[in-house]
């Protein structure tokens, strides 16, 4: 059976864009690949899981269409097309080229008229037909066998024909859309209808006289104002049928054989691919050519010349491999042979080093074996055995040269190998540079994997981990159950590969002007982080446990009391089924917010601004909130602990944030709550090593002391330079009165000005937060700017500099780029706006905290200090104390933080000691 999907490509373009417009898919050359990526994984996605035999992509042509000209008012109002969508039309259609997928494009004519043309052709000759769109005007073109695919708002898609049509808009026919859009207008598209007429009265007036041209026939029979409204608006209801009728005659054949689906011109995809760095995409679609067997090397004198095996050269690909690339790979495994191998990299100033273990985490991992390169296409691989103490005699040979202070270290990812050799008793001495960071320096935005920077430096594709062991799942292998002589290629590789990208990536550093970002903050804050890593943070288990018992009975109580007031049990998990209780049967407002797909919105925020028309949506909300506590933290911690040290060990992230904020994973700690009894809960549980006390310091207002320092407002200098409170301050001057009359609600309100400011919060933002009239938020951001006029230059100037140069810079150098400052659409821009003036701030203050970690670090080393520091949460520290040096660690810490930089403004830390976490913050 015949199956033709046509696509609107622009609807699916700008859906994938704007899908990513907080977080944008930039390559390596700049380019913002959203939308393409967005595009071909939606194809790739019909293609696979609908499998049609035939396909079309319809385009909007360049210039006017008969709608326009007919009425020039016709989508006017939209914004310019961003920029980043005008660059990936081209890609989109020279990819569509290499799929031999037509392109469908006439001039004069919008994408739905072309679809619309070829769908009701192809319908009415029994082809089975899917129009993949989500714009709801479609509807009008759906018939028996011509259908709607929807991409689902959060995934999915969804299929509608005349049954689901005219269920959704209340209608008799699909043909009823043309006269509800006539009715309702179109915001999107800029044309009119009848002012007032919502989709529910609009379906009510069809249902009642059937169609548009009935209604205006028989409108002396419409009751009360609605009849005025219709009456005075009879030419603009007229006009809105016209532009929202799509058309069924465009001058375009069907031609099937041409929409026939074939096989995609392999070779011209994988070049489009490769050039737009969509590696994993193209792995994926793409038939893996198979890959000649490696012809393993014989064992070679030790320091022998090159030796290769053959040319072969993978078909999909344009990148150089190991098989097109002359190099020197040892496998290294007699004693005497390592001994010589250790004093080998004593007479060089560099080693490029990399583990091959069991595990991804360095606490667990057992070593598997070592690789080493000290010079680019050379390399050295030596397999480690199972048994402990065999183990240790192999990794003690290279002693020497790990721990020598005088060679570099050279590393992807080095904290890992770092901690793997530590529990091997091996500690990396001298200095240390690892090619994960400095890229991350580089270019924040983008990945920062050994495989990917490989391609895009070296032009080289490394062999991939899944060709030794399998892909990730129960059947795969693990590496210490190959051969050595099957990993030792793949590891000495790593080492080589990694050498050469550090040969690439230092004129890197030094054009981006990070290196003392580098050198003095990221490298040395690295073995901080392994030791933070490796100490991990005891736990009270017991404590949790009780918690748990009384938030789940909290949770019951709650969940009774919900019930009770919804008058009925439904599943409180679901947005879905709360919707429908609250705007459906308890009707709490009566308009209410809907997703595209017809879902009531029922989010945190959405519920928040709810909280007063009922009392059954604060049940909700705190219901949720212990649920998600219970999940994530309370039930969820205690089972990370390691059973070999009885320790949480977090995983502290540099390469993650493009602000430079460490992040932290398995368990994430960063997001435990600070605010509410709740979340102080589970910081209760949070205990210090057996005899010891917890120590807790944290910045007081960093950000706000950073934006003084940029701005130099001379006003908040004075406040913060006095010590006084910057909240109550502001409060004072906006409400005009004096600091100590100051409520505090006004406090309150003053404080989510002060931080929401940093971060370009509107007065409509504002208004929404602070559930206040935007007349209020006006004058609390007027009177912001009033008592702190030099902020609001410091913003100005902060978009001036990011608009000239592409990108603003922390107070220590650290780069965020912002290739969107100078589009032409404000939604677009504004974003880019926002992190131009947020930037700075957050990043300066990411940068001192890591700066007195390093100084704290270092000072606890120096001075001999048992004590130890367990946790970086945002702007706090956190420590595990030896009573006896308590005074001695509270003085180093205070000390190191609040002259970590030399501000306009004093920095300022609280600290505080208790049996736990809770009651030392």
């Amino acid at each position: 059976m015949q199956k033709l999907f046509l696509l609107d490509a622009y609807a699916l373009i700008y859906r994938s864009y704007y899908a990513f417009i907080k977080n944008p898919r930039i390559n390596s050359k700049g380019l913002n690949t959203s939308a393409i990526m967005g595009f071909l994984n939606t194809l790739n996605e019909v293609l696979t899981k609908e499998k049609p035999t035939h396909i079309g992509v319809a385009f909007d042509p360049h210039g006017p269409t008969f709608r326009s000209e007919a009425f020039p008012a016709y989508k006017a109002q939209r914004e310019e097309t961003p920029e980043d969508i005008r660059k990936a039309v081209p890609i989109i259609k020279d990819l569509l080229k290499a799929y031999r997928i037509p392109i469908l494009q006439v001039d004069g004519f919008e994408a739905d008229d072309v679809i619309g043309t070829l769908a009701e052709k192809a319908g009415s000759i029994g082809v089975e037909t899917y129009m993949l769109t989500p714009d709801k005007d479609y509807g009008q073109l759906v018939r028996d066998n011509v259908f709607i695919y929807r991409p689902r708002h959060g995934g999915g898609y969804e299929t509608m024909g005349p049954k689901e049509i005219c269920e959704k808009y209340n209608i008799p026919s699909p043909m009823a859309v043309i006269d509800l859009l006539a009715l309702m207008g179109d915001s999107a598209d800029n044309f009119p209808g009848c002012p007032g007429v919502g989709e529910k009265t609009a379906a009510k007036l069809i249902d009642e006289f059937g169609s548009i041209e009935q209604l205006l026939a028989r409108s002396s029979e419409i009751k009360g104002k609605l009849r005025e409204k219709v009456e005075q608006h009879v030419e603009d209801i007229k006009m809105s049928y016209f532009l929202a009728t799509i058309k069924t005659d465009v001058p375009i054949e069907l031609d099937m054989e041409n929409l026939k689906l074939v096989e995609p011109n392999e070779d011209e995809l994988g070049k489009l691919l490769t050039e737009l760095e969509m590696k994993s995409f193209a792995d994926r679609v793409l038939k893996k050519s198979q890959k000649p067997q490696k012809v393993v090397n014989q064992q070679l004198d030790l320091f022998a010349e090159f030796a290769t095996d053959g040319q072969a050269v993978n078909e999909n690909t344009s990148f150089e491999t190991l098989k097109t690339t002359p190099h020197n790979y040892k496998l290294v495994e007699n004693q005497e042979d390592l001994k010589k191998l250790c004093d080998y990299f004593l007479t060089n100033k560099i080693l490029s080093l990399d583990t091959e273990t069991t595990s991804t985490s360095a606490i667990d991992a057992e070593l598997v074996g070592l690789s080493f390169a000290v010079k680019e296409f050379e390399a050295f691989y030596v397999p480690v055995p199972a048994n402990r103490e065999e183990a240790l005699q192999i990794v003690n040979i290279f002693k020497p040269a790990y721990e020598n202070p005088e060679i570099l270290k050279v590393g992807q990812n080095l904290k890992y190998d770092l901690e793997v050799l530590r529990n091997y008793g091996i500690e990396l001495k001298g200095k240390m540079w690892d090619t994960m960071i400095a890229h991350y320096l580089i270019q924040p935005e983008l990945h920062h994997n050994m495989d990917y920077m490989a391609e895009i430096y070296l032009n080289y594709q490394t062999i991939h981990i899944e060709e030794l062991i399998g892909p990730k799942g129960k059947n795969q292998k693990s590496m210490r159950s190959l051969p050595p002589s099957q990993v030792y290629e793949y590891a000495a590789e790593d080492a080589d590969i990694t050498l050469r990208l550090k040969n690439k990536l230092e004129p890197e550093l030094k054009k981006a002007e990070c290196e003392d970002l580098f050198y003095n903050i990221e490298m040395p804050l690295m073995p901080v982080l392994a030791e933070m890593e490796l100490n991990g943070v005891c736990l009270d288990t017991a404590s949790l446990a009780e918690t748990s018992k009384q938030f789940t009975n909290r949770m019951n109580e709650i969940e009774a009391r919900i019930y009770e007031l919804a008058g009925e049990q439904f599943n409180i998990a679901s947005p879905k089924q709360v919707g429908e209780i609250l705007f459906d049967k308890l009707k709490i407002v009566e308009k209410a917010k809907k997703t595209k797909t017809g879902q009531y919105v029922t989010s945190e925020e959405v519920l928040q601004q709810l909280r007063n028309k009922h009392e059954i949506v604060a049940d909700i909300l705190e219901h949720r909130g212990l649920k998600k506590l219970i999940g994530t933290y309370i039930d969820a911690l205690p089972k990370l602990i390691n059973p070999k040290t009885g320790h949480i060990h977090t995983s502290f992230n540099q390469t993650i944030t493009a602000t430079g904020r460490l992040s932290s994973s398995d368990p994430n700690l960063q997001n435990i709550p600070i605010r509410g009894e709740d979340g102080k809960e589970i910081r209760k549980a949070f205990i210090p090593e057996p005899g010891c006390l917890f120590f807790s310091a944290d910045y007081s207002q960093i950000e706000l002391r950073v934006m003084a320092h940029l701005s130099q407002d001379a006003e908040m200098i004075k406040v913060f330079s006095e010590g006084k409170d910057l909240h109550a301050a502001t409060a004072a001057n906006i409400y005009k009165k004096p600091i100590e009359e100051v409520t505090r609600d006004e406090r309150t309100k003053s404080k989510r000005a002060n931080f929401g400011i940093i971060y370009g919060i509107t007065v409509f933002g504002l208004a929404e937060r602070l559930d206040i009239p935007r007349d209020e938020a006006k004058m609390l951001i007027d009177g912001y700017f009033d008592t702190f006029p030099q902020v609001h230059d410091y913003m100005e100037k902060s978009k001036e500099v990011a608009r000239e140069k592409g990108y603003v810079t922390t107070l220590f150098g650290r780069r965020r780029y912002l290739p969107d400052i100078n589009s032409h659409n404000a939604t677009v821009r504004g974003f880019a706006e926002r992190n131009a003036i947020n930037a700075p701030i957050q990043g300066t203050a990411a940068d001192i905290i890591k700066v007195a970690m390093i100084r704290i670090y270092n000072r606890f080393k120096a001075e001999g200090i048992r004590s130890k520091m367990i946790l970086q949460v945002h702007d706090e520290l956190n420590f595990s104390v030896y009573p006896d040096e308590k005074e001695k660690v509270e003085g180093i810490v205070l000390q190191e933080m609040q002259n970590a930089l030399n501000l306009s403004v004093p920095l300022v830390a609280d600290s505080g000691f208790g049996k736990n976490w809770l009651e030392a913050h």
